[in-house]
């Protein structure tokens, strides 16, 4: 992960968010007292990691994804086709 202190990402700040999103890495910005840095990540990012979090926190879903994969782990997975919206 880089870092960037304040005053040069306050600079360049769309160079630094072009990054952030191109990259899909995230960007601390330091400060002169460590207690106020940031981390700079791209919208996408931030969401994909909250839909992670609500995923990882419900655990009836949590249990049905570990029944899942202990099922394809022993090749007992079954395979559907699509359903096409046209077809509905």
């Amino acid at each position: 992960m880089d870092s960037v202190n304040y005053t040069n990402f306050r600079k360049k700040l769309k160079e630094y968010m072009t990054q952030v999103n191109d990259d899909s890495e995230p960007l601390i910005v330091t400060n002169k007292d460590s207690n106020n840095d940031i981390v700079v990540l791209s919208k996408d990012d931030y969401d994909s990691m909250n839909e992670t979090m609500r995923i990882l926190s419900n655990p009836p879903l949590m249990d049905k994804i570990r029944r899942g994969d202990a099922q394809f782990s022993k090749n007992k997975g079954t395979q559907h086709n699509l359903i096409d919206s046209e077809e509905m």
